[in-house]
């Protein structure tokens, strides 16, 4: 059973930093895709960045791009979400997700983590 879960939410102030976790388990296949999306209050789930796990391609939207940073530790099965200089309207419910094709289209992914909530504020 593929079980995906996010850690590393919080609060923090602008500008500040946290870095988000992914621990998968129980995939049976070679090659997917792992995406970080985010849901506002009010507003449509949005898809932030995502990581191949077959060439290590990675895709970030123009709303994180320079800020954000993605990653992975193959041996712990982990998927990271550096998150830097972190603005107000960063905040969401941030969630990991995992696909079989490369996409950033949420009804393309199968399985969902949790979500953890990152709230940046003063």
């Amino acid at each position: 059973q593929v079980q995906l879960v996010e850690s590393g939410g919080g609060l923090v102030q602008p500008g500040g930093s946290l870095r988000l976790s992914c621990a998968a388990s129980g995939f049976t296949s070679d090659g997917y895709t792992i995406g970080w999306f985010r849901q506002a209050p009010g507003k449509e789930r949005e898809g932030i960045s995502c990581i191949s796990t077959r060439d290590d391609s990675t895709y970030y939207a123009d709303s994180v791009k320079g800020r954000f940073t993605i990653s992975r530790d193959n041996a712990k099965m982990t998927v990271y979400l550096q998150m830097n200089s972190l603005k107000p309207e960063d905040t969401a419910v941030y969630y990991c997700a995992a696909a079989s094709i490369g996409t950033m289209l949420p009804y393309l992914y199968d399985y969902w983590g949790q979500g953890t909530q990152v709230t940046v504020s003063s």
